[in-house]
């Protein structure tokens, strides 16, 4: 298979539609796996809204994948942060990575990297120290990618459902 021809841009709200569509990619694993804790999808319709508020916050960010062949294949958000001072830890701004989907029929050909790379470039500029980002544990592929985007395990988050 060859690598399809992939421009990133910066999502607006005007793509919360775009968002909301590509996030079933995601989503839908997440449900399979977790269905105590994940929604059934819903509607990209119905979904937008949640990608509007999102890009309204401060600090936050999307970017869109648009293959020349197949349109839109995936996106990112992410948000900068800022972590105060107090008496156990210095303070850090950073970027944390909230999505990244990928359309399976581009999957491993550097959509994803193409992706992170564009939220590292503008965490960069706006003086972010880190990125950061969580993965399920049931979700191996994902902590696979992000371990070759060079990030490292530095917790463990435990649960007990009751």
């Amino acid at each position: 298979m060859t690598t399809p021809s992939v421009r990133i841009r910066r999502a607006t709200p005007d793509d919360a539609v775009i968002l909301a569509q590509l996030n079933r990619f995601v989503h839908d694993l997440h449900v399979d796996a977790r269905p105590d804790t994940f929604h059934l999808a819903h509607a990209a319709g119905e979904l937008a809204p949640h990608f509007v508020a999102f890009l309204a916050r401060e600090g936050a960010m999307a970017y869109i994948a648009e293959s020349s062949e197949n349109g839109p294949v995936g996106y990112i958000t992410a948000i900068i942060q800022n972590r105060s001072a107090d008496a156990l830890m210095h303070p850090q701004r950073f970027v944390y990575v909230n999505h990244i989907a990928v359309d399976p029929r581009v999957a491993r050909m550097g959509v994803g990297s193409a992706l992170v790379e564009s939220v590292r470039a503008a965490a960069l500029e706006a003086g972010c120290v880190g990125l950061f980002t969580d993965v399920w544990d049931f979700n191996t592929k994902a902590l696979a990618f992000f371990e070759g985007q060079g990030l490292s395990r530095i917790q463990h988050r435990l649960e007990q459902r009751l």
